[in-house]
């Protein structure tokens, strides 16, 4: 195989890329599997639409009131949130991986997710009279605060990435017991709500919050990309990552806190969906190299890939019964984590 990097200069900007040449193929491959993922999605269920009444529904040439409905108002929305918490959380994951140099790291094992989880499970549990709109504010909020305890406590004179994961862990298990205590006490009808938010789901989503989803996915994505020199430098460790020339804690930090938002704002449309960005970097990085500029690209597209998926198997295989997407990942994802622990010892 031929190991030459593969240069990019677009003609109208000032900049050059110097990509895995397995990148272009590998984001090839993952768009045309999204694209024929999503179109199988709108076409089955209960409501068969065939390929050409989606392609009719969504020119506008269909006049069928109730394909309409079903395409546009009930499936579409779904299904492009599920692709955007899909990117959001696998960058995310992509971020974390690279800061801390461990493959198995990811927002959810380090308390990023439990936080966001412990916040709308406490505002559902114990305010159930406030409005389900504030739910994905309480859920970034409780990202970002455990975040920020996270760097507080790990912070020694610096942040190391091993010190990081290690608090990280902790604050997993303490918000994780705290969510399950509130579960444990509270009504039943708030304990059964909050459980179908833990599970992870896309369902009954909407315009209004894919809307809502885009700009924090949007600027999220192109800070981490932007910022990919850095993250390579990461990567390679914190001494070399100065000798770059990179401002390690300033630079560690803000990239922390783009991996928050993005894994925050995620968690709080969907719920806690996991595995996502453990799985999909992982695989990413197998197919394109450790090159960020490359692996970021395809690790967002293998991340909305499998979320697509995920809710595509729960909704259809398992009919008329629907799982949460949360589970599906849970269950792919969970012999590939043992299998990464068994392979990293």
């Amino acid at each position: 195989m031929n190991k030459t990097p593969l240069t990019v200069r677009p003609q109208f900007l000032p900049v050059s890329l110097q990509l895995d040449r397995r990148v272009p193929l590998a984001i090839a491959f993952l768009f045309i599997s999204t694209l024929a993922a999503m179109i199988i999605s709108l076409g089955v269920g209960e409501f068969f639409i065939p390929p050409l009444g989606i392609l009719q529904t969504l020119l506008g040439f269909n006049g069928d009131s109730d394909a309409s409905f079903v395409l546009l108002t009930l499936r579409l929305p779904r299904i492009l949130v599920a692709w955007l918490v899909g990117v959001g959380l696998a960058i995310a994951g992509t971020i974390i991986q690279s800061l801390t140099r461990n493959p198995l790291a990811e927002p959810g094992i380090i308390g990023i997710n439990s936080g966001a989880a412990l916040a709308a499970v406490s505002l559902i549990v114990i305010f159930p009279g406030v409005s389900v709109a504030v739910l994905p504010l309480a859920a970034f909020g409780g990202a970002l605060a455990v975040t920020v305890l996270i760097y507080l406590i790990a912070w020694q004179g610096g942040s190391s990435p091993l010190r990081l994961i290690l608090v990280g862990i902790g604050f997993n298990l303490i918000a994780a017991a705290l969510t399950n205590l509130l579960v444990t006490f509270g009504n039943i009808n708030q304990v059964s709500q909050a459980l179908v938010w833990l599970a992870g789901s896309v369902y009954g989503r909407s315009w209004e919050q894919a809307i809502a989803l885009v700009p924090w996915i949007v600027i999220g994505s192109s800070v981490a990309w932007l910022m990919s020199k850095e993250l390579n430098g990461f990567h390679l460790g914190d001494d070399l990552a100065q000798g770059l020339g990179v401002s390690i804690e300033v630079r560690r930090g803000l990239l922390i806190l783009v991996s928050t938002a993005l894994a925050g704002a995620s968690v709080a449309t969907a719920g806690a969906i996991g595995f996502v960005g453990l799985v999909a970097p992982h695989i990413a990085r197998q197919w394109v190299g450790n090159v960020h500029q490359g692996l970021l690209p395809t690790a967002a597209l293998m991340g909305g890939c499998l979320v697509v998926v995920a809710d595509l198997i729960g909704r259809v295989v398992f009919a008329p019964l629907e799982l949460p997407c949360g589970i599906i990942t849970a269950i792919l994802g969970a012999p590939y984590f043992l299998y990464l622990l068994i392979k990293q010892r």
